[in-house]
């Protein structure tokens, strides 16, 4: 009878301890029949048994329910799956999975806002976005705005260039409440430490500064400097003749060529024909450009051309003289340039 109850002990042990190979096996052995480039979507209400089920008519082999629910007990998985997309990278064991359901390591992807687009731009790229929501392709840009919270504010500049990271489920409408949002700040801090006697009412004078010194130059360090240029101009008041508010104010009707009858051609934002700043910003500026608009490099320039030779930097002339010599030099530097076979 004792060889008997030992025999019966020993083959439940042995039972058990092919069970408990077989559980940690399935716990972290790679997952078969997972798709290249595959996600797992968890939608709100969705439980073990349908996220299996989910994972089954992908061709993941998922194997035994029952260890899916001992190890969703296990992790604190249990009852704890959090919406969202999960990356199924090949490899995945079932602990993987159930600790990142459980965590809610969803996937981020992210959306970069240029600095310079104007809100054209920054429209067309979020409808280009593949997966992400979108809630505004109808509205016009009134209609947009009244969306944020801010009905009646034109939306050019009003939105900070950065990468803003975004999940499944979130809508272009997302994106643009929070860039709207990191525009607002950045905007309050630089305005908070502007420099004494700018000719500039409030902050959104500022930032519509900011939208020229940004259009005008890629080259960051010289963003001070041609700030400070349009910063004298208007102090003594001369007109801002800024080519980049020109082609703003010609919407569709500019084709990537300025010609001198645009420049005569009046429109509000046409800076040659009118004095002062533009009615609003013309594109959206980033960070440096703001810090530009607020903080201008002192000196005495009142002109600035391209240097031509490629560079992208700027000539800074005190005078019209001296800067029309820096213009000769510049379509100097061009012809050669072209001559040369270089653009």
């Amino acid at each position: 009878m004792k060889r008997l109850a030992l025999f019966v002990l020993l083959a439940l042990l042995l039972v058990a301890a092919g069970l408990g190979w077989r559980y940690y096996q399935f716990t972290d052995a790679p997952m078969a029949g997972i798709p290249a480039e595959a996600s797992l979507i968890v939608a709100r209400g969705d439980n073990l048994p349908k996220m299996l089920r989910k994972l089954d008519a992908m061709g993941v082999a998922t194997g035994d329910p029952v260890s899916w629910q001992l190890l969703a007990r296990q992790t604190g998985a249990a009852g704890r799956l959090q919406v969202g997309e999960y990356l199924l990278a090949q490899g995945t064991s079932p602990r993987a999975l159930l600790l990142q359901l459980r965590d809610g390591k969803v996937v981020r992807r992210n959306f970069t806002i240029v600095e310079g687009w104007n809100i054209r731009d920054l429209r067309a790229a979020l409808r280009k976005v593949p997966l992400l929501g979108q809630s505004t392709e109808t509205m016009d840009d009134a209609a947009l705005m009244a969306a944020l919270g801010q009905a009646g504010q034109h939306p050019e500049g009003r939105f900070l260039p950065e990468t803003y990271a975004w999940t499944r489920g979130d809508t272009d409408l997302d994106i643009l409440r929070r860039a709207h949002r990191a525009m607002e700040k950045a905007l309050d801090e630089a305005w908070a430490q502007r420099a004494e006697s700018l000719p500039l009412k409030d902050s959104a004078e500022a930032l519509t500064l900011a939208s020229i010194v940004e259009k005008e130059t890629g080259i960051a360090e010289e963003r001070p400097a041609i700030a400070g240029v349009f910063v004298r101009r208007l102090k003594i008041g001369m007109r801002l003749q800024t080519d980049p508010t020109v082609i703003y104010g010609m919407g569709s009707s500019y084709t990537g060529n300025i010609r001198r009858s645009d420049l005569t051609t009046d429109t509000p934002y046409n800076t040659y024909t009118r004095s002062g700043l533009p009615p609003t910003p013309i594109a959206m500026p980033g960070k440096a450009a703001l810090q530009a608009a607020t903080r201008p490099a002192q000196g005495d320039a009142l002109y600035f051309v391209a240097v031509g030779d490629g560079s992208g930097r700027h000539v800074f002339s005190p005078s019209l003289t001296a800067h029309n010599t820096a213009v000769r030099d510049y379509l100097q530097r061009l012809r050669g340039r072209r001559e040369g076979g270089a653009e």
